[in-house]
């Protein structure tokens, strides 16, 4: 499993790694892999995040964690890791965002989860959370019926909006070419119907 630095560089150091470019001015948040010691840095923290298991079904090596195990079931149940904190729920969800327009109903699906990174909610691992957390991975692993776009063609775009979240598909000629979904904040909730709607078509079109 192949993963890519979410160390973040301590803010008084932000500054030394700003690059100039046609653009503008830009600066680096998280550690970039393109440093010479950043899979040192990299590997050392991930050997010692995961060092109760290293050696037993573990291996890290550069960016990259293996997970081996003598049976199917035993690699399954090696990758059944629950997140227990804050960090890690945001890392998972970090991963699987990374795929988010491919999964239809993607905000849907996360809200129990992100639910819990909201500031004063209690850290409670309910049912609703388990079925999310066991949602999300079936259909990352699961193959998505989508479509290659063909530009030159004609694109339609489908949107639409609740109180909680906006929803938009890509299609053309009738199938999906891609799915994107976002999950209102409380106060977005109150906005009238007709710009929560036109707010979906921005989005839509944004993406």
């Amino acid at each position: 499993m192949g993963v890519t630095s979410a160390l973040r560089v301590k803010e008084v150091d932000v500054h030394k790694t700003t690059f100039r470019t046609c653009y503008g001015h830009y600066e680096f948040l998280v550690m970039p892999f393109g440093l010479m010691n950043t899979p040192a840095a990299f590997m050392d923290l991930m050997n010692r995040v995961f060092q109760p298991y290293l050696d037993q079904f573990i291996m890290v090596f550069i960016d990259n964690i293996l997970v081996y195990s003598k049976t199917k079931d035993g690699h399954d149940e090696h990758l059944r890791k629950q997140p227990k904190n804050v960090f890690e729920i945001r890392s998972f969800l970090g991963l699987a965002g990374y795929y988010q327009r491919f999964v239809e109903g993607f905000s849907l699906i996360v809200a129990p989860l992100t639910k819990l990174l909201r500031k004063g909610e209690s850290l409670v691992w309910t049912d609703a959370q388990q079925l999310s957390f066991e949602k999300l991975k079936s259909v990352l692993t699961q193959a998505p019926i989508l479509i290659q776009p063909k530009f030159g063609k004609e694109f339609v775009v489908y949107s639409d909006t609740s109180l909680v979240r906006l929803g938009c598909v890509l299609m053309q000629d009738g199938k999906v070419v891609a799915y994107v979904s976002l999950q209102l904040k409380t106060h977005e909730g109150n906005h009238p119907t007709h710009d929560l709607e036109l707010a979906a078509v921005v989005f839509a079109l944004k993406i």
